[in-house]
């Protein structure tokens, strides 16, 4: 019986994604240049379960295209490179 309560706690362990903080701080700087070029900036806010936390700052934070910034730049970026990153969302 404890095996099988074992495996399933292995099991549900598994499903969280874990981010590698390195990594995504390392590809974070990859990508912010191309942001402060444009006058803005990024701060990350947090991590949990592959869920990026971003707040966009500088011209980013009032831009209208801020949102395509985020979804088809940083968070494409982000999932390409950062394995267990399922999704960014900007405060």
């Amino acid at each position: 019986m404890n095996e099988t309560a074992e495996t399933t706690t292995t099991t549900d362990e598994a499903q969280v994604p874990v981010v590698d903080l390195d990594v995504l701080n390392e590809t974070l700087e990859y990508i912010r240049p191309a942001l402060q070029a444009d006058g803005g900036d990024m701060i990350l806010l947090g991590v949990n379960e592959g869920k990026v936390t971003l707040q966009l700052v500088g011209a980013c934070g009032g831009c209208p295209l801020s949102t395509m910034t985020l979804t088809a730049g940083i968070e494409r970026i982000l999932r390409d490179r950062v394995p267990g990153v399922t999704e960014v969302v900007a405060v």
